[in-house]
């Protein structure tokens, strides 16, 4: 809605397509030529930065379809990143496979786990569905401290990827696997959601008993929401492995899950853009934070290490009470709301 003078569809491709104009394929082709040139031109720290980045947008993107579309909260999504992770670190060290075999199929076993966590979706919902994945979360941790072969607390060593002789054991090489993924990641999703599977989500998000009347298996959609989550989170679980170089229990606590709930709070629920606004938000105001905690302890020693130490956690909660009070459709529909002034000026809505 709200396109341009003169942007017609003249085909059904044009009118589904996702980059429609000159001017966006311009774009595209100018933001992707800057991304894939940053380890040339950007630092060290912009480039570990983006990295985390990517692999964080990949599981919030898992996060938003079985949330922001499905309707079914959890607070799993940092533990199945770490069965992939695991996975991921089994499969190449013990089990002889390459990385590029390895990340799907850690990927598929996070899903495959993922509809353990979704089975109870059918007979809850809400809160109680929440406190369900809490305690998918604590078992899945457990497990991981108690199984030998997991490497119990102190975690697993895993090789970098690999083609031919030529490693991809720095933070600039690992770049463009993590960018690349990314990429592909997003565009399934944004296509994933516009397909009868997606509209079925919604569908269930929005009345699963109306979805149900309508013809819909809501457990079928429930569980396959849990599992394409969970398979996100797999394969951005065996990202951060290879691109760490080792993995412990302690890399995915109940926190981080909290802080993607939040990302998908504050970009918007029910938005693939969502995903990275609030990924962007929320990580740059935690980078902003480390930063500014030193400084705060230095110029107020009244108020000790503690409270600077804790900042970040402290914004973090105020950014979420805010949004939800003044912004709670999150940054995607104030994008949606430029766009649309941008495109009408000079004349009123």
């Amino acid at each position: 809605m709200w396109r341009p003078s003169g942007t017609i569809d003249e085909t059904y491709e044009q009118n589904i397509a996702i980059v429609r104009t000159r001017r966006h394929w311009g774009t595209l082709i100018i933001a992707l030529s800057a991304l894939f040139l940053l380890p040339i031109w950007g630092s060290y720290y912009l480039v570990s930065l983006i990295n985390n980045l990517s692999i964080t947008i990949i599981a919030v993107l898992g996060l938003q379809i079985v949330t922001g579309y499905c309707g079914q909260t959890s607070f799993g999504q940092a533990a199945f990143m770490g069965v992939g992770a695991f996975a991921s670190c089994v499969l190449v060290m013990k089990g002889g496979f390459s990385f590029w075999l390895a990340m799907p199929v850690a990927g598929l076993i996070s899903g495959v786990c993922g509809l353990v966590g979704g089975a109870p979706s059918l007979r809850i919902k809400g809160l109680y569905l929440a406190v369900a994945t809490f305690a998918i979360h604590f078992l899945i941790m457990w497990l991981i401290f108690h199984l030998d072969f997991l490497g119990g607390p102190r975690g697993l060593s895993v090789t970098p990827p690999k083609i031919g002789s030529f490693y991809f054991d720095t933070e600039e090489r690992m770049f463009y696997i993590i960018i690349t993924v990314m990429l592909l990641m997003t565009y399934g999703a944004r296509n994933i959601v516009r397909t009868r599977i997606g509209r079925a989500f919604v569908a269930v998000r929005d009345n699963d008993l109306a979805a149900q009347v309508m013809g819909y298996n809501i457990f079928y959609y429930k569980m396959l929401s849990f599992f394409i989550a969970c398979f996100y989170a797999g394969v951005a679980g065996s990202l951060w492995a290879h691109l760490i170089k080792v993995v412990y229990a302690e890399q995915f606590t109940l926190m981080n899950s909290i802080y993607y709930i939040g990302m998908v709070i504050v970009g918007g629920l029910g938005s693939i853009p969502g995903v990275f606004f609030g990924v962007l938000f929320i990580r740059i105001i935690d980078e902003l934070m480390i930063f500014a905690s030193p400084v705060l302890s230095k110029t107020f020693p009244w108020m000790g290490q503690a409270p600077a130490a804790a900042l970040s956690l402290t914004t973090f909660g105020a950014v979420i009470a805010l949004f939800l009070i003044l912004e709670p459709r999150g940054l995607a529909h104030r994008w949606e709301i430029i766009k649309a002034s941008t495109r009408l000026y000079p004349f009123a809505r």
